[in-house]
């Protein structure tokens, strides 16, 4: 893995490309999802189109490879064009609702990501697992480089920064526990309780982590996309089931979290009112972890539906909006900051060839000279090295001039790179 002492040119420059929250509707980004066996099928499908170094990532904020490539623009047709094949689509059905990033702007993406400040709810823990996993599997695949592998350790670097130095990360994991909190406060004892968890949204697996944490044991997993179910419940250790078997679920859970954010109402009042007439009246906590929101307003109104969003459990954890908004800016100054360093730093590792070759050139015309001009004397020796070193210089600034070319820019380079101004660089 390439370090800060690394010499070698870098050629590939930095990609990400994507359908995430913002981009694209739920019901888009579950059909492009992929499981496990997907997830190295597609790996595989983007190394026969040429594609050298990537990482792909399937949650439920977003369908996403990361990667790097001589020609990012075509590697970057051959990704989408491969991840709509794996949902059986074509590619100009879902271009409208993929991003497409390079350089700088990449880069600035995948800390942003590495560091949950680009996830649904940010600050969420789950996100740098998910790209780590994704890293691992890449490599696994033979799909990493000297690019993509230097990003990625950066990206790690700024994650644990910010996690570290802000209060980002304190939200989610202070929801959670507010969560947690309130199901105990209804329902005691938590294990011989039941939860249901609509939807695989991060924010949702938070909560139902640690719910699990705080002693409920039996959960069901029930989503639109089968594979995100299994998937969810594989990582709970828990049952999974298909949604529309929801009204049977409803009315078997104690406490249910609904993370969709489809953009309608998973829940109405309608539905709580069957459930607890199934439930004889026992209540349900209702836990409303999507944005947009899944539970209807009109919930309230019902007699044993307890419900709460983020909000109501924020108030309960006393975190304050002045509170998130300070931490999410200072975040992202560590990310802005972590930015202009990597690419401070790549700019210096790319000069260091030039100059070895330059060093190798200077000393070539010196050997050159003494072997073609025996017992010269030093004055003489040095007046002429100077001549030749200059030659080539002085000759391409003439043809850059008589080509049209910035020769003003050329001579202020020359003048900095040799302080000629008496520039303290």
């Amino acid at each position: 893995m390439p370090g800060p002492d690394d010499t070698k040119l870098e050629t590939a420059a930095l990609f990400a490309v994507g359908a995430n929250h913002r981009s694209a509707p739920l019901a888009l980004r579950d059909r492009l999802f992929f499981d496990e066996a997907g997830h190295a099928e597609l790996l595989q499908r983007l190394k026969r189109r040429g594609v050298t170094q990537a990482i792909a990532l399937a949650t439920c904020d977003r369908i996403e490879v990361q990667g790097a490539a001589g020609d990012p623009e075509a590697t970057m047709r051959h990704v989408l064009e491969e991840v709509a094949r794996g949902a059986g689509l074509e590619a100009v059905a879902i271009d409208a609702r993929f991003y497409r990033l390079t350089g700088e702007t990449a880069l600035r993406h995948v800390f942003a990501v590495a560091s949950s400040l680009d996830s649904l709810v940010i600050g969420e823990p789950q996100v740098l697992g998910q790209v780590k996993e994704s890293h691992r599997l890449s490599q696994t695949h033979g799909l990493t480089g000297p690019e993509l592998e230097t990003a990625l350790q950066a990206a790690y670097a700024v994650a644990k920064r910010v996690r570290s130095e802000t209060r980002v990360a304190e939200r989610p994991v202070s929801l959670a526990a507010a969560a947690a909190q309130v199901a105990r406060d209804l329902h005691g004892d938590l294990g011989r309780a039941t939860g249901l968890v609509i939807g695989m949204g991060d924010m949702g697996m938070l909560l139902a982590e640690h719910m699990i944490q705080a002693g409920l044991k039996h959960i069901v997993v029930a989503a639109q996309n089968p594979a995100r179910a299994e998937a969810a419940a594989r990582q709970l250790g828990c049952n999974h089931a298909a949604l529309d078997r929801l009204s049977d679920l409803l009315a078997a859970s104690d406490v249910t979290i609904s993370a969709q954010g489809a953009g309608r109402f998973t829940l109405e009042a309608a539905h709580l009112r069957d459930a607890l007439k199934k439930r004889r009246q026992k209540p349900i906590l209702l836990i409303d972890a999507a944005i947009p929101a899944d539970l209807a307003p009109d919930i309230d109104a019902v007699d044993g539906a307890f419900r709460y969003d983020l909000e109501a459990l924020e108030r309960l954890a006393m975190q304050g909006r002045a509170t998130r908004e300070a931490a999410a800016k200072d975040a992202w100054r560590i990310v802005d900051h972590e930015v202009a360093s990597f690419l401070r730093g790549r700019a210096e590792r790319t000069a260091v060839p030039a100059l070895s070759d330059l060093r190798r050139n200077f000393e070539s015309a010196r050997e050159k000279l003494l072997a073609e001009t025996p017992g010269i004397d030093a004055a003489e020796a040095t007046r002429l090295l100077v001549n030749r070193l200059l030659h080539d210089p002085s000759e391409a600034l003439r043809a850059l001039a008589a080509e049209g070319g910035d020769r003003d820019a050329a001579e202020k380079l020359l003048r900095r790179l040799f302080r000629l101004d008496g520039e303290k660089t």
